[in-house]
């Protein structure tokens, strides 16, 4: 039995009482407790190994916040990591792989891992953290996109230019399909692995597909993502388990995002969501897209941007209220409280005056 679903039914752009709010990256540095449980942990990674811990990390900004949806917490690079890449986290530089992808012969030699051995630890959260939440709100499930997870890949960690895998795509195309059509098949066995494990939603994050011209992000990232919503397990303890599509900077392709499959499209704040709104109509639902940096404004700073979000929106089903992109490690807490009582008092009144 979930208590409340208001997320999920949002997702399906079914009416609800108020707009359901949760928080890219919200069990993160900005609250001291994750940052004492990361302590105990030793580092980031083993901190995502260790189930009991993830579970502990993943609950602690609901039990400050009423969210309406709790996100697994973990990282989009225990793919390639169960690949054998050699995935770690240098301080202040973000992940790293040992073993970029450059050779031929090693991208020839890349395999899916099997989720359930090679990514068990996750499964084992997935169910720890549904057991745990004991039907009070969804458990999100997610993976980056295989563009997204192609790029870390192949350049070793972040990157400003993207050379290596913009060279790769230029020179040997066929090299990077070779790398895209593995990491798909991962992104798709590890998402339904993890609806298996319990997830009630499931969401890709295309982080670097906003990099691309058009022409490479329908070639390399749009077409992979479209075969991934494909291939979504649809159904599971008699409901549909939503799917959300999460490119940053892909406001310029939001009609296309919008025909690849998934049943909501997460927005930056680079585009207004009456805007977006009016560009897809009712085909799929929306998530965002408050700029994470309104959370070091004031307290009326915030209540006043997130009037004008929800106001954009209008009072229609189909509204997932999030940032345009992670929060920062430096946003007050006390202002992410501000943002969720504004989020639930706003939407409400919108509803009640419509």
């Amino acid at each position: 039995m979930l208590h409340n679903d208001t997320f999920l039914r949002a997702l399906l752009r079914e009416p609800t009482e108020y707009t359901p709010l949760w928080i890219m990256r919200q069990a993160g540095r900005y609250l001291p407790e994750y940052n004492a449980t990361r302590a105990r942990a030793g580092s980031f990674l083993d901190l995502c190994k260790n189930p009991d811990l993830a579970t502990e990390v993943t609950l602690q900004p609901l039990a400050r916040f009423p969210l309406d949806a709790a996100i697994l917490f973990s990282d989009i690079l225990t793919i390639p990591d169960a690949m054998g890449l050699g995935l770690y986290f240098a301080e202040g530089e973000g992940p790293k792989l040992e073993r970029p992808l450059r050779d031929e012969w090693e991208i020839r030699n890349l395999s899916a891992p099997d989720p359930d051995t090679h990514l068990s630890y996750v499964m084992s959260a997935v169910s720890q953290i549904r057991r745990s939440l004991a039907g009070s709100v969804p458990l999100i499930g997610f993976s980056g996109s295989p563009f997204t997870l192609a790029c870390y890949m192949v350049e070793g960690g972040g990157s400003e230019d993207f050379r290596h895998i913009k060279g790769m795509l230029y020179r040997r195309p066929d090299l990077l399909h070779q790398i895209l059509e593995v990491t798909t098949q991962s992104v798709i066995l590890y998402l339904n692995a993890q609806i298996e494990a319990g997830a009630q939603a499931v969401m890709v994050f295309d982080t670097w597909g906003g990099t691309l011209s058009t022409p490479a992000y329908e070639e390399f990232s749009l077409h992979y993502l479209r075969r991934i919503a494909a291939e979504l397990t649809k159904q599971a303890e008699g409901r549909r388990v939503p799917s959300i599509v999460f490119t940053k900077g892909g406001g310029l392709w939001l009609e296309r995002i919008a025909e690849a499959g998934f049943d909501a499209v997460g927005l930056d704040w680079t585009i207004e969501l009456s805007e977006a709104k009016r560009r897809v109509g009712h085909q799929v639902a929306l998530q965002g897209n408050m700029d994470p940096s309104v959370l070091f404004g004031s307290p009326q700073a915030i209540e006043k941007e997130v009037e004008r979000i929800i106001t954009s929106f209008g009072a229609d089903p189909g509204h997932v209220f999030n940032l345009g992109h992670g929060i920062s490690r430096f946003t007050p807490p006390e202002h992410v409280a501000v943002l969720v009582d504004a989020v639930h008092n706003v939407s409400r009144r919108l509803r009640t005056n419509n």
